[in-house]
């Protein structure tokens, strides 16, 4: 089971170790935004991050696949932390 699950809706969250996203989107260290879902995509193993920065909503996409970003969702807590 993959720790992306920890995340809390409503917990801000700081990125601690930098990661680049489907969109190739860095998100760098000391990046920070609340938490508010999930939604997963089977057929393209895709996760959708729905976030608020800075009172803005925003979508981080990631891809579930080796190949993509898997190392990262199956880790995910070692790239954030709860503010």
């Amino acid at each position: 089971m993959a720790d992306i699950r920890a995340l809390r809706a409503g917990c801000r969250y700081r990125v601690v170790r930098a990661f680049t996203d489907y969109d190739q989107r860095l998100h760098p260290v000391g990046e920070t935004w609340e938490f508010i879902e999930t939604h997963f995509l089977p057929y393209e193993d895709g996760l959708t991050l729905h976030v608020l920065l800075p009172n803005l909503p925003a979508v981080f996409r990631l891809q579930w696949r080796p190949e993509a970003q898997a190392a990262i969702l199956n880790h995910f807590t070692t790239y954030v932390e709860a503010c």
